[in-house]
């Protein structure tokens, strides 16, 4: 069985986020949608050593800085309870090369809303905008459909809290 736990990582460089297009898995919740990179813990990691086991296997980078920003929970129906370990990088040696999972791209900060994100993705990338401290942000879909979010325990961007 798959951990539920996973990370995601959002690499900077020169006011772009690294991202991947998941366009080649089959069979993957994340199809035809831009996230950053990460993936499930392997029995005994740490977030860390998890962290920079998959940005390393899915872009050819080391990461030389990071920051733990916040644990999203995601809730969706069919699929298992996933908690994710959101991570931001400034520094990283190394390079690019192709993922086997989709595309990646540096993608302008200014310009990730044009893209097809999940709704979930596009409020905690706001909080990452906005360098809000750490955060814990509860998301609940039907299908693509965002139906409930909380941020630290409350409603949060309009979007009713779950159980209300």
């Amino acid at each position: 069985m798959r951990s539920p736990l996973t990370t995601l990582c959002y690499i900077e460089k020169e006011e772009c986020y690294l991202m991947l297009h998941r366009i080649s898995k089959k069979n993957d919740v994340n199809k035809d949608k831009w996230i950053g990179v990460g993936g499930h813990f392997e029995e005994g990691e740490s977030p860390e050593e998890c962290l920079l086991r998959e940005v390393r296997e899915e872009t050819g980078l080391e990461l030389r800085s990071w920051r733990f920003r916040g644990i999203v929970t995601f809730l969706a129906e069919g699929w298992p309870t996933e908690y994710m370990c959101l991570y931001t990088a400034d520094a990283f040696e190394g390079e690019l090369r192709e993922c086997d999972e989709g595309t990646l791209e540096w993608v302008p900060k200014a310009e990730l809303q044009r893209l097809n994100l999940w709704e979930g993705d596009r409020l905690f990338l706001r909080l990452l905008a906005e360098d809000a401290p750490f955060f814990s942000m509860k998301l609940v879909y039907r299908g693509d459909e965002l139906v409930s979010a909380a941020l630290d325990g409350k409603e949060f961007a309009g979007v009713p809290a779950q159980g209300r």
